[in-house]
């Protein structure tokens, strides 16, 4: 167990006991839901550069197979434990049903810091990691897809498919054994800012519905809202990319040197700049340094995104946020008493368990792609190109009239690869939103967000169990 005083997984489990009672279904069939199926937890030996032998602990957790394959990331990481392992893949199962993606979930994780080791014996790791799980039938197009998570990117991907692949001859789908790789070996166009722009579509969502924004006290829309991130990782990174690109204020960006602050607003890409050259994102220009960084999180603001790790709003510092909305673009980044405390302070918890789900949205459009063996827009990119320039003429001739030549060519365009993904990312977000939101508001006994994501999360698994027949 990690130093933490209780356990992920418990935690996860609070809160699915906390929905559970907002459901008819039987105790039995709850437990099933609950319950890790199969958990792997493997030791196995790599040869170092210098020569020595290090024994690498590594885990992968198939929580669910209600659906299959089981889908989930792997994280390098020095905190890497079973329990972490088990959370997160529960996490998985209930974060794919809301967002309708067929996949149970998974997770893995080795126990390594990454930072400590050379390219090499990150490969060598990697690869053996994969042929364990290939021996135990642990991995593969149909069984469990792995894809990137902390400390883990296309990089890695491309070694697993690669491993797996060469231990598979001739399995024609072995490119859908994992997500998150390279375009060149099969990945999707979109995949890097899935996640942010998923966050973003969900809280642009949420802003939208104006039942929701007037209990909160704030105008509809997102346009000039407040925003805090913690985290100028690849999720906060695009997370304040895009909510900047729609007008939205990005006044603070934490990270883990420190925080900076800027009432007229932040730029994260320059912010990435300039941590770059100097190695942290302090001293800013025109901007104002925060003593700690944790001193982001209770900024006056519309909007504050925790971006990075777990726990890192708790009941000590819950009372003093000041943010009307909370948007979990980290996995886990509030505790169970840090959300009673929130909720008792009228303040919303857009939850991880669904708010996050961009990756694996995008990760499945990758999987369908592996499977189908063709890019997407690759068949109907210039049929749709041909028909609207055609429908356009026909318009100016009938009306006299002519188009303008930007609006002109964004009627022709027709769908490229990355087009036709983020539309299937928002469209995936908004009817998340306006589900999870439906169940709560037609049972105004269910606390908050958080607890009504998990009740349409139970809903859909046991539908999924019960159709199946496994559960009269």
């Amino acid at each position: 167990m990690s130093n933490q005083q209780y356990s992920f997984f418990k935690s996860v489990e609070k809160s699915f006991d906390k929905a559970a009672k907002f459901t008819k279904w039987d105790k039995g069939l709850l437990e099933q839901i609950k319950a890790c199926n199969s958990i792997y937890s493997m030791r196995f030996p790599v040869k170092m550069d210098d020569g020595r032998i290090e024994v690498i602990e590594a885990y992968r957790v198939q929580h669910s197979q209600h659906k299959s394959p089981c889908k989930g990331g792997i994280r390098f990481s020095d905190a890497v434990n079973q329990d972490e392992v088990m959370a997160l893949a529960s996490l998985m199962t209930y974060k794919c049903a809301i967002v309708n993606v067929p996949f149970g979930g998974g997770k893995g994780g080795i126990k390594i810091n990454p930072r400590n080791y050379s390219a090499y014996e990150l490969e060598k790791i990697t690869r053996r990691y994969t042929s364990e799980l290939v021996k135990k039938n642990f991995i593969g197009p149909g069984i469990d897809v792995p894809a990137p998570d902390y400390g883990t990117g296309e990089r890695e991907m491309a070694w697993i498919v690669d491993t797996y692949a060469s231990l598979k001859p001739g399995e024609i789908d072995a490119a859908g054994c994992v997500t998150g790789k390279p375009i060149s070996q099969g990945g999707v166009r979109g995949r890097k800012e899935a996640t942010g722009l998923g966050v973003f579509f969900g809280i642009r969502e949420v802003c939208n519905m104006k039942d929701v924004m007037l209990k909160l006290g704030l105008a509809t829309g997102i346009e000039d809202k407040k925003v805090v991130v913690q985290g100028l990782g690849n999720v906060g990174y695009h997370t304040a990319k895009f909510f900047r690109e729609h007008g939205s204020k990005v006044v603070a960006i934490a990270e883990f040197e420190g925080a900076i602050y800027n009432a007229d607003g932040l730029n994260e890409e320059e912010i990435f700049q300039h941590r770059k050259k100097t190695g942290s994102i302090l001293n800013f220009p025109g901007a104002t340094n925060l003593a700690k960084s944790s001193d982001a999180l209770e900024l006056e603001c519309d909007i504050l995104i925790p971006a990075a790790l777990e726990n890192v709003i708790n009941e000590e510092n819950a009372p003093k946020v000041k943010a009307k909305i909370i948007g979990e673009a980290a996995n886990g980044p509030l505790t169970p008493e840090a959300d009673e405390i929130l909720a008792a302070k009228n303040i919303l918890v857009v939850p991880d368990m669904y708010l996050n789900a961009g990756g694996v949205t995008v990760s499945y459009f990758e999987w369908l792609k592996n499977l189908s063996h063709v890019r997407y827009g690759r068949m109907e990119k210039r049929f749709t190109e041909n028909m609207n320039s055609h429908i356009l003429s026909q318009i100016e001739e009938a009306s006299g009239k002519k188009v303008n030549e930007k609006e002109k060519q964004f009627i022709l365009h027709g769908p490229e690869e990355v087009d036709l993904v983020h539309s299937g990312l928002e469209e995936t977000m908004i009817s998340a939103t306006r589900e999870i939101m439906e169940i709560w508001r037609a049972n105004p006994d269910i606390p908050d967000m958080r607890t009504a994501s998990y009740v349409n999360a139970i809903n859909k698994v046991a539908t999924s169990y019960t159709e199946l027949g496994i559960f009269p």
